[in-house]
């Protein structure tokens, strides 16, 4: 199965084992995913004015490469994910919205919602099957004690991501499952890190890290996985615990087996 990939900026460089291990596994899984060409940066935050196109623009043509191929598009940053997702419901929805996109774009340019888009946790649940990874997995991670780390991008808000519960999420916990470990479930998993606000007040940022780390500490996580690169710097940086944070990627890389010879 062929999808259209979004890998968005921060992949390419800072998150790039996010990147690098989500299209490994995928080719295990039977996937291929197809960098979009040309892409350009999603605008990294989805505005809510509704006299504003100009940000969103990149991800509408983004959304139409894809119609044109017919393929689900598919991004692995919570950030990217969330504006292509916001946009592509914009473009649904918003009438307005929509016409003055496309009068933008001209009429190579059309475009009316016509994509799916899916997380690549979406992908793994809803077209892999989290029963095909269990089958996959060569290096069960037995006996590991992961917490999910949510933060606010994926599941927010909730009518238009549709990803899982916004309040009681399960998909990250039954990807852990899958790969054979054991599931840390914590009060603030789906709670902010601080990220957007690091450079105007990193005392608040690192006030936030702090709880959302300790949380999962107490509750007996060893590790937290995240999808979202921001999130990772945030925690890592401004958290002030020794507790693992990494990619999603990562960690299903190692139980497919695939993770030493990127490293290669």
């Amino acid at each position: 199965m062929k999808v259209s990939y979004f890998p968005g900026c921060t992949l390419k460089n800072k998150a790039k084992d996010l990147d690098t291990y989500a299209r490994r596994c995928a080719e295990v899984l039977g996937i291929t995913m197809e960098e979009i060409e040309n892409w350009q940066c999603c605008g990294g935050v989805f505005s809510t004015a509704k006299d504003e196109i100009a940000s969103k623009l990149s991800s509408v043509r983004a959304l139409t490469e894809a119609a044109k191929k017919d393929q689900i598009l598919v991004s692995v940053c919570s950030a990217c994910h969330n504006v292509l997702k916001q946009t592509n419901h914009a473009m649904q929805n918003d009438e307005d919205f929509a016409l003055r996109v496309n009068n933008y774009n001209g009429p190579d340019g059309q475009y009316h919602g016509e994509t799916q888009v899916l997380h690549y946790l979406e992908l793994l649940r809803d077209v892999v099957g989290f029963d095909k990874i269990r089958e996959k997995v060569v290096n069960p991670l037995t006996g590991k004690k992961i917490g999910a780390y949510y933060g606010c991008l994926l599941l927010r808000p909730g009518q238009t991501m549709q990803m899982d519960d916004v309040e009681n999420p399960r998909i990250m916990e039954d990807f852990i499952r899958a790969i054979g470990a054991e599931p840390v479930v914590y009060a603030m998993r789906n709670e902010c890190c601080g990220g957007y606000v690091t450079l105007e007040d990193k005392g608040l940022a690192a006030k936030k890290s702090a709880a959302v780390l300790n949380n999962a500490a107490v509750n007996g996580a060893e590790m937290l996985v995240t999808a979202c690169p921001l999130c990772r710097y945030n925690l890592v940086k401004n958290g002030g615990s020794d507790l693992p944070v990494i990619y999603f990627t990562e960690l299903l890389a190692e139980a497919l087996g695939v993770k030493e010879e990127n490293n290669g």
